[in-house]
C-alpha cells in the first residue's frame, strides 16, 4: 500500500487528506478552522496534530501541500501569507522532510488547484487550462502543454490583478479596477454595503437592496459575497447590479487571457462561483464577447470544490515521487 499525504493551508481552514495510490477516495481526511488570530506557530502545531492522527502508524511516500499565498516552489519556501501573522520566509518543505522523512513539494493554492483539475476533475484530458479561484480573493494557476506553468518568479497567473475598469474602485494592491476589486466575495459584500449606505431608499424600490437588507437584519457589516449571491438568486436588484459587476470583470479578465494564451479551457473554482446561473452567462458572454472570434474556448465549473487543493496536493506528490 502506498500512501500520500495531502495539506491544504488555507487562509481560514486547515485541512490533511491520506490516499493510497491510484485511489479516487480519501483514506482518512480532518479539517480544522484556524483560530481567531491564529499565526504560523499555531497554524503548524495544528496541521501536525492533524497529520499524526491521519498517518497513526504509516508512513506517506511523500507529501504535497498547498498553501494559501506566495509561495518560492523551486525551495518549499512560504513568503507569506495575507491572512495570517508570522508566515514571511517559512521553509515548510525543509521543515516537513526534516520531521517526517519524506520528499515534500509546496506550492500555492491556485497553482495546485490547477493540478488537482488537471488530474483528477474539469481539466482531465486536457493539454491547457486556466484555473481560476474566486473566493476571498481571485487567483489563477496554469496548466501548459500538461505541465504547472509558474513563470519566471512563480508569480504567473495573477489574473486578479488584471486591469479591467482603470477608472475604478482602488484595489488591496494599490491600482483601480482589478478584477479581484470587483469580482471576489469581500469586495463584492463592500460594493453592496456602500450603496446601501450612501443611498438608504435607493429608488425606493422594495426590490432594490431590501432583500440584502433582511438577510443581515439591517446590519450590513455582516453582508458577505455568498449573502449577495443569494439576495441576487431571490430577486434583489441591487445585489444583482453587484453580482452582474462582478461577473462582468470575471468575463472581460479571462477574454484577455484567451486572447493572450489561447488556453483550451478555464476551470472556475471558490465561493463566488456558487452565484447561480446568471453570474455563468455574463461570465461566458462577456468571455466571448472580449476574446477575438477565431479565439476558442470554455468556461467551465470545477468539479473537486474545496478539495481541490488537496487532490492537487495528491497529484504534485505521486509526480515528485513518480507515482
Amino acid at each position: 500500500m502506498t500512501l500520500i499525504l495531502a495539506l491544504d493551508f488555507g487562509g481560514t481552514k486547515l485541512a490533511a487528506a491520506l490516499v493510497n495510490v491510484g485511489s479516487r477516495k480519501w483514506l482518512r481526511y480532518e479539517r480544522r478552522l484556524s483560530p481567531v488570530g491564529a499565526n504560523a506557530s499555531t497554524d503548524l502545531e495544528i496541521m501536525r496534530s492533524l497529520i499524526y492522527s491521519l498517518l497513526q502508524d504509516t508512513k506517506p511516500a511523500a507529501i504535497g501541500v498547498s498553501f494559501g499565498g506566495p509561495v518560492d516552489a523551486s525551495t518549499g519556501t512560504v513568503r507569506l501569507s495575507h491572512h495570517v501573522a508570522g508566515w514571511e520566509n517559512i521553509p515548510l518543505k525543509a521543515l516537513l522532510e526534516e520531521e517526517f522523512g519524506v520528499p515534500v513539494d509546496v506550492d500555492n493554492d491556485a497553482n495546485i488547484a490547477a493540478l488537482g483539475e488537471h488530474r483528477f476533475g474539469a481539466g482531465q484530458g486536457y493539454d491547457s487550462l486556466f484555473y481560476i479561484t474566486v473566493s476571498t480573493g481571485v487567483g489563477g494557476g496554469w496548466i501548459l502543454n500538461g505541465q504547472p506553468w509558474r513563470g519566471a518568479g512563480g508569480m504567473a497567473g495573477e489574473i486578479g490583478h488584471i486591469v479591467v475598469d482603470p477608472a475604478g474602485p482602488i484595489c488591496l494592491c494599490g491600482k483601480r479596477g482589478c478584477v479581484e476589486r470587483l469580482a471576489s466575495g469581500p469586495y463584492m459584500a463592500q460594493n453592496a454595503r456602500e450603496i446601501l449606505e450612501k443611498e438608504p431608499q435607493r429608488r425606493g424600490g422594495l426590490r432594490d437592496g431590501e432583500i440584502l437588507r433582511g438577510l443581515v437584519g439591517d446590519n450590513l457589516t455582516l453582508l458577505t459575497g455568498q449573502l449577495v449571491s443569494e439576495a441576487a438568486a431571490a430577486g434583489d436588484d441591487l445585489a444583482k447590479e453587484v453580482l452582474h459587476k462582478a461577473a462582468w470583470a470575471l468575463g472581460v479578465g479571462i477574454g484577455n487571457v484567451a486572447n493572450l494564451m489561447n488556453p483550451q479551457r478555464f476551470v472556475l473554482g471558490g465561493g463566488v462561483t456558487k452565484a447561480g446561473e446568471d453570474f455563468w452567462r455574463v461570465v461566458r458572454q462577456v468571455a466571448r464577447e472580449t476574446a477575438l472570434p477565431e479565439v476558442d474556448f470554455e468556461v467551465v465549473p470545477a468539479v473537486l470544490g474545496d478539495d481541490a487543493p488537496l487532490w492537487g496536493g495528491v497529484a504534485i506528490a505521486s509526480i515528485t515521487a513518480n507515482l
